[in-house]
């Protein structure tokens, strides 16, 4: 049996998407910015489908800058919120993705601003205390939260940072939204947020393609020079194939999107409970609580004296795909920094268990089996 419980790095994509996509493979390959009707017809597929990821989060369709994906995305908003609107204050954590991350300390290094970071808990929250003080600078300042951790499941209570930062006008908000994009409602109206961020890959769409949503008060220049693409915000032909993909899969999200939410919740929590009975040492990374973690993703801590370092060569000889953090990360020989900032890892061995709508139980039992004999044969 084959299991895929690594849904945080990338899903499988959706056949309907695949479907969406092929006329525009062989059929409709026309370059959008050329005028005559084979470009025209790809043109007003590519409007179309920003259209309807507008308003799947309430958004105008100008706000829609499509993307490489989540890191591009980021990277844009972070370049040019210090380049053109003069932001000179970064206030992040340290367990944000590393597009972020590593992106604001080059940030520091390029441009001399200042990156502060707000202290977080055990669960991976960061300080909401520390954050009311520090705006109260007149600092220029762009606050860049993550909505959910990618690796641990902590979300950010984003309404309560949104309103903080839209109660002072020094203040840019930004939000990595790449694991949340698709499974949870938006409303970008509602919420007064300067930047959002998606990666189609993340909810069964194609890779390679993202969007940065970019309120239309704020005037930028583009990261991507060399061609008057996405209305001069990001030269260069557009990615047609993904632009078609990533509208599709946003449309199958959140068409169903409660039942996604229930049925994947219950999957996670059917595990976490079954994994407690197998060994009550047993602990997970984050924050649990319902209202509190991402519904997609389960961070568990085996005790090393149950499970080594190569619990997770064993579930891949088993065919159940897992990880131990970030995709982004699997090349480097440095452990997470997510986990880095967590107390008491160094007697356990944290395994990330992520679900999309096309996992089973079925495939929860099996896991839950080749675990117990993992176990069994340790001891």
């Amino acid at each position: 049996m084959k299991v895929y419980f690594d849904n945080a790095a990338t899903t499988p994509m959706a056949k309907e998407v695949i479907e969406e996509i092929k006329p525009y493979l062989h059929t409709y390959f026309g370059n959008p910015s050329s005028t005559h009707s084979f470009g025209r017809k790809t043109r007003n597929a590519i409007e179309i489908s920003r259209k309807k990821i507008a308003n799947f989060i309430g958004a105008e369709n100008n706000e829609i800058i499509f993307t490489s994906g989540g890191t591009e995305a980021d990277n844009m908003a972070l370049r040019c919120a210090v380049t053109d609107l003069k932001v000179q204050r970064i206030i992040t954590s340290k367990i944000e993705h590393h597009a972020v991350g590593h992106t604001a300390e080059c940030l520091k290094e390029s441009h001399n601003i200042e990156l502060v970071y707000l202290d977080t808990d055990e669960f991976g929250n960061p300080s909401i205390n520390q954050l009311k003080k520090l705006l109260q600078n007149n600092t220029k300042t762009l606050v860049s939260l993550m909505h959910a951790n990618n690796e641990i499941g902590t979300l950010l209570p984003i309404e309560e940072v949104a309103w903080l930062c839209g109660e002072y006008d020094h203040v840019f908000f930004h939000s990595d939204t790449v694991q949340t994009m698709g499974h949870y409602y938006f409303d970008v109206k509602k919420l007064k947020i300067d930047f959002l961020v998606c990666s189609a890959h993340k909810f069964h769409g194609p890779k390679g393609i993202g969007f940065l949503y970019v309120n239309k008060n704020l005037n930028l220049n583009p990261i991507i020079t060399g061609g008057s693409q996405e209305r001069s915000h990001r030269g260069g032909t557009e990615n047609l194939y993904g632009i078609i993909g990533l509208g599709k899969a946003m449309e199958l999200a959140f068409t169903e999107i409660e039942d996604h939410q229930k049925q994947v919740s219950e999957l996670k929590n059917y595990l976490k409970d079954e994994l407690i009975k197998i060994d009550s040492r047993i602990k997970f990374n984050g924050e649990v609580q319902k209202e509190k973690s991402l519904y997609t993703v389960l961070s568990v801590r085996f005790p090393k004296d149950i499970c080594n370092s190569m619990l997770l060569f064993s579930l891949d000889i088993h065919g159940i795909a897992s990880s131990g953090g970030s995709a982004c990360s699997s090349g480097s020989n440095k452990g997470s920094h997510v986990l880095a900032e967590l107390p008491d890892q160094e007697n356990y061995q944290s395994v990330r268990f992520s679900f999309s709508r096309y996992n089973s139980k079925e495939e929860v039992d099996y896991t839950l089996g080749k675990i117990r004999s993992i176990i069994s044969n340790s001891n």
